[in-house]
C-alpha cells in the first residue's frame, strides 16, 4: 500500500488543468483512489498552491503574487492509511542520505575535515581487527558515502560477509563492518580501476552505519542532537523518530522516521543548492558533489553522496535526471533538479515483488505525465 504520495513543484497552480488529466488515473477503477489535495500553510513550513485562473505560473511574478517561495508549494498531496499528514513515515534505507547531509555539515564546521578523512583513526577501541589488512587503513569517508570500499559488504548477495542481515544480529555493528574482509574481484567483476568513475560499488547498509558512528566521535555529540541543532531544527522537521544501535548510538544506515512534508524538505535542499527559506544550511558544493556521479551500480542507475542517480521520463516525454533517497518497499524522494520538483513517495510494500518499480511508475506514469502535458 501507499500511506503517501506527495510532490512539490515550482511554477504550479492548483488550477493547471494537466493534473486533472495527469492524475485522473487515481481516480479511475481499479487504481488508487484519491483526490487532488491542497494544504494551506502550516507549521510543515509548506503552502499550498493557489488558483490563479492562469495555469502554470513561473519566475518571480508569480512567486510575488502567490505569497510564498514556488519552491515551498505543495502541488499535491494524498495519504491512504490513516495516519495522515502527521504520521512518522519509515522509509528505510531512504534516511541513509540524511547521514550524507550530516557529513556534509560537519565538514563545513570543521570537526570532520574532509570526504578524504581515513575512518579507522576514529575506532581505536575495535583494534585489533579480524582479516588485518593495510587497505583498511586506506578507507575514507568518501568511501563510505559512495558505497565503493574495498570492505566485502554486499546487502544484495545474501552470501556477502557484511550482509545487513549478518550485521543486526549482534552487538557491535561497528566492528562488524571494520572486520570484515577485503573484497576480491575474480575475472568477471570489475576491480576499481577498471570500473567507471574509478570505484567499485557494492550496496553496504553496515558502512552508511559506520559512517553515522563516526559522525558521532568526530561531533563529540549525540547524532540526534546534532542533527537537531544544524539539520532538522532550521528545517522546523518534527516530530522524528530516530532507530538505534545495540550499543546506544543513532542509527546511520535508515530507518529514521519522519513526516512526508518533512522528507520533502530534505529533497528540497538538493534543489535549492542547500538554501531552506533564505538559510544556508548545506554548502552548495557538496549538494553539487552529492549529484555527481562516484559510482556506476548498473546500466542504469549511478551512485552519488548516499543518493541513487538515474533519469526518469513520462511515456514519450523528455528524460529528466533524477537523485533518489531510496528505501525498501519502493519508498522514495525524489529530487527533480530541471523542474525544481521533489515528489515523496512512502509505502509499506516491504515484501513486495517489483516494490521500486511500482513507485517508479507512479512517477513516471502520472507525476511526470501531469507535468509534460
Amino acid at each position: 500500500m501507499f500511506p503517501a504520495v506527495e510532490f512539490s513543484w515550482q511554477g504550479v497552480d492548483e488550477g493547471d488543468e494537466r493534473f486533472g488529466r495527469g492524475w485522473a488515473a487515481l481516480e479511475g477503477p481499479g487504481a488508487l483512489r484519491g483526490h487532488l489535495f491542497f494544504h494551506g500553510g502550516d507549521d510543515s513550513g509548506f503552502v499550498a498552491a493557489r488558483p490563479s485562473g492562469t495555469g502554470v505560473t513561473k519566475g518571480r511574478e508569480a512567486e510575488a503574487r502567490q505569497g510564498a517561495p514556488l519552491a515551498e508549494r505543495v502541488a499535491y498531496e494524498r495519504y491512504f492509511d490513516d495516519g495522515g499528514a502527521q504520521a512518522l513515515r519509515n522509509t528505510r534505507s531512504a534516511t541513509k542520505t540524511v547521514t550524507g547531509l550530516l557529513a556534509s555539515i560537519a565538514i563545513d564546521k570543521g570537526v570532520l575535515p574532509s570526504v578524504s578523512t581515513p575512518v579507522l583513526p576514529y575506532f581505536p577501541d575495535k583494534l585489533p581487527l579480524a582479516h588485518p589488512d593495510r587497505r583498511k587503513a586506506e578507507i575514507t569517508v568518501e568511501d563510505l558515502l559512495t558505497m565503493s570500499s574495498l570492505l566485502e559488504c554486499d546487502d544484495q548477495n545474501s552470501f556477502s560477509r557484511g550482509n545487513e542481515e549478518r550485521m543486526y544480529i549482534i552487538e557491535d555493528w561497528v566492528k562488524f563492518t571494520l572486520d570484515l574482509p577485503i573484497k576480491g574481484f575474480p575475472g568477471w567483476t570489475a576491480p576499481p580501476g577498471k570500473s567507471k568513475y574509478g570505484r567499485a560499488f557494492s550496496y553496504c547498509t553496515a558502512g552508511a552505519t559506520t559512517l553515522g558512528v563516526l559522525l558521532e566521535r568526530a561531533t563529540r555529540r549525540k547524532t540526534e542532537d546534532f542533527a537537531q541543532e544544524t539539520l532538522f531544527g532550521p528545517l522546523g522537521a518534527e516530530p522524528l523518530e530516530w532507530q538505534h544501535l545495540p550499543t546506544g548510538e543513532a542509527m546511520g544506515g535508515g530507518g529514521l522516521g519522519l513526516r512526508s512534508r518533512d522528507l520533502a524538505k530534505l529533497g528540497q535542499l538538493y534543489v535549492s543548492g542547500g538554501i531552506w527559506k533564505g538559510g544556508r544550511i548545506v554548502s552548495e558544493g557538496w549538494i553539487k558533489a552529492s549529484l555527481t556521479p562516484h559510482a556506476q551500480i548498473d546500466e542504469v542507475f549511478d551512485y552519488g553522496y548516499l543518493l541513487w542517480l538515474r533519469s526518469f521520463s513520462a511515456p514519450g516525454g523528455p528524460k529528466h535526471a533524477t537523485a533518489i533517497m531510496n528505501g525498501t518497499g519502493g519508498n522514495k524522494v525524489i529530487v527533480i533538479p530541471d523542474l525544481d520538483m521533489v515528489v515523496v513517495i512512502t509505502t509499506t510494500n516491504y515484501r513486495v515483488k517489483g516494490a521500486h518499480e511500482i513507485s517508479e511508475k507512479l512517477l513516471t506514469d502520472y507525476v511526470l505525465a501531469a507535468v509534460e502535458k
